[in-house]
C-alpha cells in the first residue's frame, strides 16, 4: 500500500474518533473510505479492520466520558452483555445476507429519526431527564442491546448515533448522558464483531492498529469537546451525521 494512501486512512481515522466520541457513527467517515482503498480486499476484512479501530477509540471516548458523567447501568449492563453476542451473530452473518436488504428499513428509521430531533427541539436536553422506568428500559435495552448490534455486526456506520437516538428518545436522557451510556453499549458491539472476524483471520492487523492509535487520538479530543459544549453541540452534531448517513445509504440504493 502507498505511504499517501496509508496517511490519508490514518487521518480519516483521527477525524472518525472525534465523530464517534461526540455523536457516534463514526464508521460513516472511516468505512467508506476503507472500502475505496481496499477495493479487493473481501468486505467482511473490510468490516474487521474497521472494527478493530473504532473499538479502541470508542473504549477511550466510554471511559472520558464515564469519569465526568453517570452511565445509565440499567440499560447499560444488559445491553452491553446482549450486543457483545448479538453482533457476534451479525458478523457470523455479514456475507451471506444482502446489506441491501436492510438498506431501505434504515434509511426510513434514520429519516423518522431526523424528523423527531428537528420537531422536538427539547429532545436530548437536560429538561428531558428523568428516572428510568422499566416499561421504557426493556425496549431500550432489546432496540440497542439486539436490533442495532446485530445491524453493526453485518453493516455497520451509524451504529452509535443510533444507539444515542434510541438512548435519548426512549429514556428521556440527556445528550450527553445518552453519549456516555451509548459509547459502553457500543464498545460491546464492536467487540463481538470484532472477535468473530479475528477468529475467521479476516483483520488487517498493522493497518488496523495504526488507524486505531489515530482514532483514540480523536476519541480523546472529540470526548472533551462532548463534554464542554453540551448538549446543543451534541445535537447539532447528530442532525449532520444522520442527514449524512441517509445522504449515503440513499445513494447506495439508488446504485442498487
Amino acid at each position: 500500500m502507498e505511504v499517501e494512501l496509508i496517511l490519508l486512512l490514518l487521518a480519516v481515522a483521527l477525524a472518525a474518533g472525534w465523530v464517534d466520541a461526540v455523536v457516534g457513527g463514526g464508521g460513516l467517515v472511516q468505512l467508506p473510505v476503507l472500502l475505496l482503498a481496499l477495493p479487493a480486499a473481501p468486505p467482511p476484512a473490510v468490516l474487521a479492520t474497521d472494527k478493530l479501530s473504532s473499538i479502541a477509540g470508542t473504549t477511550v471516548s466510554a471511559v472520558g466520558f464515564a469519569r465526568r458523567v453517570r452511565v445509565q447501568a440499567r440499560v447499560a449492563v444488559p445491553a452491553t452483555v446482549l450486543a457483545v453476542a448479538l453482533s457476534g451473530a451479525g458478523a457470523v452473518t455479514a456475507g451471506r445476507v444482502p446489506a441491501e436488504v436492510f438498506r431501505p428499513f434504515v434509511l426510513v428509521t434514520l429519516a423518522l429519526v431526523a424528523v423527531l430531533v428537528v420537531a422536538r427541539p427539547t429532545l436530548g436536553t437536560p429538561v428531558q431527564r428523568r428516572p428510568a422506568r422499566r416499561r421504557t428500559v426493556v425496549p431500550a435495552v432489546v432496540l440497542v442491546g439486539v436490533v442495532l448490534p446485530f445491524y453493526n455486526g453485518l453493516v455497520g456506520p451509524g451504529t452509535g448515533a443510533m444507539i444515542l437516538i434510541a438512548l435519548t428518545t426512549l429514556l428521556g436522557l440527556d445528550f450527553v448522558m445518552g453519549s456516555a451510556t451509548a459509547k459502553v453499549v457500543n464498545v460491546g458491539a464492536n467487540l463481538g464483531a470484532l472477535v468473530v472476524f479475528a477468529a475467521q483471520g479476516q483483520v488487517f492487523w498493522l493497518l488496523g492498529l495504526g488507524m486505531a492509535a489515530c482514532n483514540v487520538l480523536g476519541a480523546r479530543v472529540g470526548t472533551r469537546t462532548a463534554l464542554r459544549r453540551g448538549a446543543a453541540f451534541i445535537r447539532a452534531t447528530l442532525l449532520c451525521v444522520v442527514a449524512a448517513l441517509i445522504v449515503k445509504l440513499s445513494l447506495d440504493q439508488l446504485r442498487l
